[in-house]
């Protein structure tokens, strides 16, 4: 039997609305999901809101199950935490994590649910897809024990990087951010906090997620020796001036890109998606990361939310949009 459902569609760029939409019956081997909670994710989504995908970009940043297409009118969205309906008897009634857009209910392959461990609470299981990029620049950045560390940008993906971090024996983390409100969220993930003007220098590592010319130039120079930024920040259409003058060669300096699209190379040969994003919701056990959720609001406010967000109105880290029971 088919269903309706209703779903946050971005109309043209800078405009949302929830419209109503068809919801097919589940087949075999697919599961009906009743959505409890979805994730807003500040930088990406705000930056699609905007219409600020390049149109070289339109295939790359497609989401799993977007509809429409860039710049709108286009579904677009990637934390979803919702209880099956209908589906195995082993996916029945449980929890499950999706990388589904904003929408009350929706049906998907069965091997497209990933259920949330007893000990993570759904509410705070949409940090999942964060905390997964997380993990994939992690895997591209290799830290070792006793590690100096700096993580320039303190947005979702930022605390989500310090807040693993954190549990690294022996480093020195320090969240590194022009806001100084981030003091309080760095101290609930048990890392340092400085402004960019007081970071600690000679790192071996820094991990730059402010998406700011300034951000990544701050990052070069925290760095000690050889060491190497990790490039997490996404900028969509700005152009982005890097300074590679100086004494970025002769202190032999490094920037790599990490982007959770691919698992990264260290570990592709042995681990896939799946294996990668059940590792991110095992780590959500830890209450810590309930410290990156910020907000709350209902899912019919979605269309108001996003323009605040975007515009910075709203500073928020992690927004969780909280579903009615249809």
């Amino acid at each position: 039997m088919e269903h309706s459902a209703s779903a946050f569609w971005l109309r043209a760029p800078g405009q949302g609305e929830i419209r109503r939409v068809a919801v097919p019956a589940s087949g075999r081997d697919e599961v009906r999901v009743r959505t409890l909670y979805s994730g807003v994710s500040r930088g990406t989504e705000t930056l699609v809101f905007r219409g600020g995908v390049p149109e070289s970009q339109f295939t790359r940043m497609r989401a799993p199950f977007q509809d429409g297409e860039f710049p709108a009118p286009v579904k677009y969205g990637y934390l979803n935490v919702g209880v099956v309906e209908h589906g195995p008897p082993e996916l029945l009634g449980r929890a499950v994590f999706c990388l589904y857009p904003h929408q009350t209910r929706y049906v998907v392959p069965a091997a497209s649910v990933t259920p949330v461990p007893e000990d993570v609470p759904a509410a705070r299981a949409v940090l999942a897809g964060t905390v997964e990029t997380a993990v994939n620049a992690l895997w591209d950045a290799a830290p070792l024990v006793g590690d100096r560390i700096a993580v320039v940008g303190g947005g979702m993906v930022g605390c989500c990087v310090a807040a693993v971090l954190g549990r690294f024996p022996g480093v020195r983390v320090e969240l590194v951010d022009v806001d100084p409100g981030r003091a309080a969220v760095a101290e609930a993930l048990g890392v340092g906090f400085a402004p960019p003007e007081g970071a600690a220098g000679e790192c071996d590592l820094v991990v730059h997620a402010s998406a700011t010319e300034a951000g990544l130039a701050r990052s070069l120079e925290l760095l000690a020796d050889e060491g190497e930024v990790i490039e997490l920040s996404w900028y969509g259409d700005r152009p982005v001036r890097i300074p590679l003058g100086e004494a970025f060669h002769s202190r032999r300096l490094s920037v790599r890109a990490s982007q959770v699209g691919m698992v990264a190379p260290a570990r592709r040969s042995r681990r896939t998606y799946g294996d990668r994003l059940a590792l991110a919701l095992r780590l959500l056990a830890d209450p810590v990361f309930d410290a990156l959720i910020t907000d709350e609001c209902p899912f019919d406010d979605l269309p108001r939310l996003l323009p605040r967000l975007a515009s910075g109105e709203q500073p928020a880290l992690c927004v969780r949009v909280v579903y009615p029971e249809e």
